[in-house]
């Protein structure tokens, strides 16, 4: 091959895996805190059911705030916990995880390709030939 052909290729796969590598590693480098339910949307404790259940000595909390049976200690005094005092925040980090894994995978296997790629080419394995004659047929 050609040395200006190898370096065009070698620079070409050198900068797809660049680009492949960034993203894998600004996927990867995020901090998963960022997933959480904001605070000013929390759920309210009836709607967070069939996500989670919270138990308080074995009876369930939904149960146990609605019959008035908790309360909070503020300000020197005791004040019972109504059901819109409670509210649920998820960690989502999972399910955003999940849907992440596909382009994690594509930007992956890209880096494996250019780097090998980019060794076949630097490495000289992919030399130019030129092209052959075909055989003339003997009858």
């Amino acid at each position: 091959m050609p040395p200006r052909m190898r370096l065009m290729f070698a620079a070409l796969s050198l900068t797809l895996f660049l680009i492949s590598a960034v993203s894998l590693y600004r996927a990867l480098s995020r901090p998963s805190d960022i997933w959480w339910t904001p605070q000013a949307l929390l759920v309210p404790l009836a709607e967070g059911t069939d996500r989670v259940e919270i138990y308080v000595r074995g009876k369930p909390l939904a149960t146990l705030v609605q019959a008035g049976q908790l309360g909070i200690a503020e300000n020197g005094g005791w004040s019972t916990l109504a059901p819109s005092d409670v509210g649920l925040r998820f960690n989502n980090w999972d399910r955003v995880r999940v849907g992440q894994l596909p382009l994690l995978l594509g930007y992956a296997a890209m880096c494996g390709v250019t780097a090998c790629m980019f060794l076949l080419v630097v490495s000289g394995r992919l030399a130019y030939r030129g092209e052959r004659r075909p055989m003339p047929l003997h009858s």
